[in-house]
């Protein structure tokens, strides 16, 4: 009985090598655990030295396991920390909120990326549309290469010419301002823009439709060649178009113009009303049928019909003269100018697309601008420009001496302007009546003093020489607006 009880009963055989499944054997099913205690005795986990060895490997395995757990932080489930009770049900909402953070982060996604499609797509219909708007003269660039020879030679690098032209054609929607006489075309006015190569000033000479000009025999739009004639100077665009009108401007200045563009009536009236009017001061109340319009006296804002008639009036103002319209252009010119740069359209698209809508609706360029692209650059290179550097002024010109109805022009000042722009040198602009020009003389101010000797007053070989000062024309800046 004794000896039952001390003696430990014999190691039962290890066979945990023998009995460990091979990975390409099925494991067996494991026999059913009996329901009770049998008589063969306490089992191994049960007698001391099994629990003493199972102690043992419970704290070597601890430090593993922390190990284990600093080194992998990540698979710790938010809020967990070490030592916490699990939860009841033995489960973590950790994947379940990180399927909801993915979920929503996806869908964000998706919903960003279809936005910035959605506006690129607006964008380039938009862009596509001001840029169909543009209508080519193809005639007229090829007419140009026909006589490219007789042509001036291009101007200072960088510096621009560009011819700007507006068509009064009674054709089509400008039908209202009066009779089409065959769908004739007629050139209301004309301004040669000078853009300087610094990009620093541009200088908008006005040419009179009046003015006595030697126009080449040009392509008519019936196929057949107009004779070289003189006469007066908006017969040119009658006669050939922009083409015949590039070729007479060119004979008649010696500049080469880089490029064109013409202008009708409804495209005028859409831009006026796009920046919401243009303001306006008269001095006298203005009545014209013939371009109907009629104004109180005082200042005023004019949006669509009567800025166009305001533009184009001739005998509801002084006294009528070509002369006197052409400097209503240019204040009013100046004034929109103004408007534009001051308001901030440049740099609103909100605001800039119901302008250019309405300015490329109306364009017909040569193909050197014939792209919304290429307008743009042009535009963006004027847009550093002082509205104090923006002139305007007119050719210098007097009554014909066989018609006083017609114009010519003033010799030697109109080849002196001639002459600065060529060469892209600055002049500068001042109210009528201040220059020696609206004196009699027919010559524009040098600024030098009168009476000043050309000769130096020594011989000393150091002393500096002082630059010729630029010649001043009557004019105006865009500064300076009609009402002051």
């Amino acid at each position: 009985m004794d000896a039952d009880v001390t003696d430990s009963p014999p190691p039962a055989p290890d066979h945990r090598a023998e009995d460990e499944p091979r990975p390409d054997t099925p494991t067996p099913p494991s026999p059913p655990e009996p329901a009770g205690p049998t008589e063969a005795g306490p089992t191994e986990a049960e007698t001391p030295e099994a629990k003493a060895t199972e102690a043992d490997a419970t704290k070597t395995k601890a430090p593993e396991a922390k190990t284990a757990e600093a080194e992998t932080p990540e698979a710790e489930t938010p809020g967990e920390r070490p030592g916490a009770p699990a939860p009841a049900d033995g489960g973590s909402d950790a994947p379940g909120d990180g399927n909801t953070r993915r979920h929503w982060v996806r869908w964000t996604a998706l919903g960003v990326s279809f936005l910035v499609l959605a506006a690129a797509g607006t964008g380039w219909w938009f862009y596509k549309k001001l840029d169909n708007n543009i209508r080519t003269d193809t005639t007229a660039a090829a007419e140009l290469e026909r006589y490219e020879k007789e042509r001036p030679p291009p101007g200072a690098d960088n510096a621009q010419n560009l011819l700007l032209i507006g068509s009064d054609s009674r054709a089509g929607s400008n039908s209202r301002y009066g009779r089409d006489d065959g769908g004739s075309q007629r050139s209301d006015t004309t301004i040669l823009l000078h853009l300087a190569a610094d990009r620093k000033s541009a200088t908008a000479v006005s040419l009179p439709r009046d003015l006595m000009a030697d126009v080449p025999d040009c392509l008519k739009q019936d196929g057949t060649r107009s004779k070289a004639q003189l006469v007066q100077f908006n017969s040119a665009f009658e006669y050939g178009g922009a083409a015949c009108t590039i070729r007479t401007v060119e004979k008649l200045t010696g500049i080469r113009v880089d490029h064109h563009m013409v202008v009708d009536f409804s495209g005028f009236k859409d831009m006026v009303d796009a920046v919401d009017g243009v303001e306006v001061c008269l001095k006298q109340p203005v009545d014209d049928r013939q371009a109907h319009l009629k104004l109180p006296a005082g200042r005023q804002t004019l949006h669509g019909e009567e800025a166009l008639g305001f533009v184009r009036a001739r005998h509801g103002f002084g006294d009528g003269s070509d002369t006197e319209r052409m400097d209503r252009q240019q204040q009013f010119l100046g004034s929109l100018v103004r408007k534009v740069q001051s308001n901030g359209v440049l740099l609103n698209p909100t605001r800039l697309y119901p302008v250019l809508d309405a300015m490329t609706k109306s364009l017909t360029t040569d193909p050197g601008l014939n792209s919304l692209k290429d307008l743009y650059d042009l535009v963006r290179g004027m847009r550093g420009i002082p509205t104090d550097k923006v002139q305007f002024l007119t050719v210098p010109r007097r009554p014909y001496t066989y018609d006083a109805n017609r114009d010519e022009l003033v010799q030697p000042a109109a080849r002196l302007l001639f002459q600065q722009l060529r060469d892209d040198r600055p002049l500068q602009v001042a109210p009528a009546g201040t220059t020696e020009q609206n004196k009699g003389d027919g010559n524009a101010r040098t600024g030098a003093p009168e009476g000043a000797d050309d000769s130096s007053a020594d011989d000393k070989p150091d002393d500096p020489v002082s630059p010729s000062p630029a010649p001043t024309y009557p004019g105006s800046n865009a500064a300076v607006g009609m009402c002051g």
